[in-house]
């Protein structure tokens, strides 16, 4: 088995951008390996990492829990690694959720543990003849964490459906390039390059807008969903929720401490974002972010079932969710989720 952990990435100067294979077994209870990408709306893990919550909460149910944290790019190479067993517990958008919970219906049993909060996901340009989403053309480039599968690939595609019909809801995913986000706010900043778009997330979006004055704002993401939406989320299998319940209780239990902390805590917050990620961007930005209206840290997701009527209309997944209940574990904290 082969893992790389955020902190040996770090070491190396490395991160991931394209799907690996990362292979193992489920683990026993008091060992969890837990995916996650970039940005913001992982702050919960971040926080968790730092303050040692789930250790807490594992010790607190006379259980040792050793946690890895593994930072990976794109939905499609954190779905395969919760596939393939390298990982307990993904984190990436609702879209690949959604894309694995309809591919394992029966079989492994995906389903949604928690969600990381609300969050607006911004698809910004430095392109100056780009106003709206139909003035892209062929020599635009539009760079997001996963063509097709990420959650900001599958909201452009609920735009498209929007502006020119269910039938051209992939009208720009030809024009959709797999770029992890600090790289393509680097490209969105700098300019020259065949990236004139990004579809980003907190808070690279935000740092793309005040590292370029052409970078402007196209599409955002609660205008498409019909409000505030839950944006990234974790996910893993029914059996390993089954056979880990008091490392899952650590996890849930942990996280909900996280987001509270967070809320009460936001300049510390904000320190150990800085910290756990190697980050330099301004803290003062940073902080305006935290703060923002916008923006919730909680578990419970919100407003997901927009996607998954989407996604099941226009034949992205086959099985039609009822409820958010279908591909959320049913947990006390997922009760009043949508």
């Amino acid at each position: 088995m082969t893992l790389f952990s955020r902190r040996r990435l770090a070491a190396l100067g490395l991160a991931l951008s394209a799907p690996l294979a990362l292979h193992g077994t489920a683990h026993a209870e008091g060992q969890l390996r837990i995916a996650q990408q970039f940005g913001i709306v992982y702050l919960l893990l971040d926080v968790a990492e730092d303050q040692r919550l789930i250790e807490k909460h594992g010790k607190a149910q006379g259980l040792d829990v050793k946690v890895e944290y593994v930072q990976l790019s794109g939905g499609a190479a954190v779905n395969d690694a919760l596939l393939s067993g390298g990982i307990d517990i993904a984190g990436a958008g609702v879209g690949p959720l959604l894309t694995l919970w309809d591919r394992t219906v029966g079989r492994q049993n995906v389903k949604g543990v928690a969600s990381l909060g609300n969050f607006p996901y911004y698809l910004t340009t430095n392109n100056p003849a780009v106003k709206t989403i139909a003035d892209f053309t062929d020599k635009d480039r539009i760079a997001l964490p996963a063509v097709g599968v990420s959650v900001q690939s599958r909201i452009l595609q609920m735009a498209s459906a929007k502006r020119w019909g269910d039938a051209q809801a992939t009208r720009l995913d030809k024009l959709q390039v797999a770029l992890p986000h600090p790289e393509a706010t680097a490209a969105i900043i700098k300019g020259g390059t065949e990236i004139t778009a990004h579809f980003g997330n907190p808070p690279f979006q935000e740092q793309g807008l005040a590292g370029n004055p052409n970078a402007r704002i196209v599409l955002k993401s609660y205008d498409v969903l019909g409000g505030p939406s839950s944006a990234t989320v974790l996910y893993a299998t029914e059996r390993f929720r089954r056979d880990n319940p008091k490392t899952y209780k650590a996890f849930v239990d942990g996280l909900a401490e996280a987001a509270q902390f967070i809320k009460a805590n936001p300049e510390k917050a904000a320190d150990i974002f800085l910290k756990q990620n190697k980050s330099g961007i301004d803290r003062d930005l940073l902080l305006k972010i935290i703060r923002s209206p916008e923006v919730d840290f909680k578990v419970t997701p919100q407003n997901t079932l927009p996607l998954a009527d989407f996604m099941h209309r226009t034949g992205a997944i086959k099985n039609k969710p009822a409820s958010v209940k279908d591909y959320f574990f049913d947990d006390p904290h997922n009760a009043s989720g949508s």
